[in-house]
């Protein structure tokens, strides 16, 4: 962008495109939207068809407000939801997801840990689609999208990696069962794990898929504990006994050293790829 491009600017719009001005006007409406939805998600989680539906249409109405934001008020290209490839990397993303969080789940059976009882009706796999979607597209897109991308802006990828994984880690404090070593777990394995995929991809839609995936074979078919907060009886019908150290106790299996070891694993080698592939922004003052 050339000096006289910036120069007949309007002040307003300047405003507008300043990093920390998207974080608080479009990330606060896209967090408050995700608030009031998980209200609708309260509201009908006794008629769970009706809240996957107000999930998609409110989902949906992030995402236009999100590129709207980017191709009016940033006046660029949204391409980190454009559709070509998206089901390919929301696919690969979800396998990544499931296949992580079964790996973990897996390694607590090896252990004795986890043992399953039994199975409850096909039907216990719909309420927790809700969820899932609400967690895959509002956080990914306050998170990867909003806070992620501004930090960048302004310090580069190192420090918005950093930066990003704390907020969203800790973040999950607000969850009824949360704790300071969850949030701490989180930041690490999580925060590390999405933001590598944005890079590696410089889109948002296997992050997406990731968190969709593994919050929904977490909750909806293994019943566990999703980070400290939703609580709901899946395929599943199991007992979970052993250390928290290994299990995650009351927080939930990411606040378990396996999936803290495997989903940083993981993390690592999506971002080695990303850094190789030249992905990653330095600071402004260094382009």
């Amino acid at each position: 962008m050339t000096v006289s491009t910036i120069a007949i600017r309007p002040l307003w719009l300047r405003v507008l495109q300043f990093p920390p001005t998207r974080i608080v006007l479009l990330g606060g409406i896209i967090f408050y939207m995700m608030a009031v939805n998980n209200g609708f998600m309260e509201d009908f989680k006794a008629t769970p068809v009706v809240a996957i539906a107000i999930t998609i249409g409110m989902g949906g109405l992030a995402m236009a407000i999100y590129a709207g934001w980017g191709r009016f008020i940033e006046r660029r290209e949204v391409t980190e939801l454009s559709l070509p490839g998206m089901g390919r990397e929301w696919a690969t993303g979800a396998l990544i997801g499931a296949g992580l969080f079964a790996s973990c789940a897996m390694i607590l059976m090896m252990l004795g840990m986890y043992r399953i009882e039994g199975l409850n009706p096909l039907s216990f796999l719909i309420p927790a689609v809700a969820m899932a979607l609400s967690s895959g597209i509002f956080e990914e897109l306050f998170f990867r999208g909003v806070v992620f991308r501004s930090v960048e802006d302004l310090f580069g990828s190192w420090i918005s990696l950093v930066v990003s994984s704390l907020v969203f880690g800790f973040i999950h404090l607000l969850n009824p069962g949360g704790t300071i070593e969850g949030a701490i777990y989180i930041s690490i394995e999580a925060g590390l794990l999405l933001a590598a995929a944005y890079l590696l991809t410089r889109r948002l839609w296997m992050s997406i898929g990731f968190h969709m995936a593994w919050n929904y074979t977490q909750s909806a078919i293994f019943s566990g504990v999703v980070s400290g907060g939703v609580t709901l009886p899946g395929l599943i019908r199991d007992v979970i006994e052993g250390p928290d150290l290994l299990t995650g106790g009351s927080f939930g299996l990411e606040s378990s050293v396996i999936a803290l070891v495997l989903c940083t694993t993981a993390g690592v080698i999506l971002l080695m790829i990303a850094v190789r592939r030249g992905h990653i922004l330095p600071p402004p003052w260094k382009r």
